[in-house]
């Protein structure tokens, strides 16, 4: 009886698996040789998206779904977050940075200090 020349399914080589692991790999090696500049960017994104919002909603009385329309290009995967009784606004960058301003009487909206 001759062999077959294809491998069985156990034995097939899975190059699917091994191209998800070296692009997994690519990408993580990526996020960590531009960490600085992404970290940088989330905080200045998250800070200037809290700030604006938060003079959009409790200054100009607009509601946040119509102060999201206020952001600039490029800042599409910053989210906001509002509590109406503290009159602040939460802004955040997935997995790198968050940032907070809330109205106060006779200052307008003003930044939470940020931890390091």
């Amino acid at each position: 009886m001759a062999k077959s020349s294809t491998p069985s399914p156990s034995r097939r080589p899975r190059y699917g698996l091994w191209l998800l692991a070296l692009v997994a790999l690519a990408l993580g090696g990526a996020a960590w040789a531009f960490r600085e500049p992404i970290n940088g960017y989330g905080s200045i994104a998250s800070a200037y998206s809290a700030r604006v919002a938060c003079s959009c909603r409790f200054v100009a009385g607009r509601s946040l779904e119509d102060c999201t329309k206020d952001k600039l290009g490029g800042m599409e995967a910053v989210t906001l977050a509002e509590n109406v009784e503290a009159k602040s606004v939460t802004a955040r960058f997935p997995l790198v940075a968050e940032a907070t301003a809330t109205w106060r009487e006779g200052y307008g909206c003003v930044l939470e200090p940020w931890e390091e």
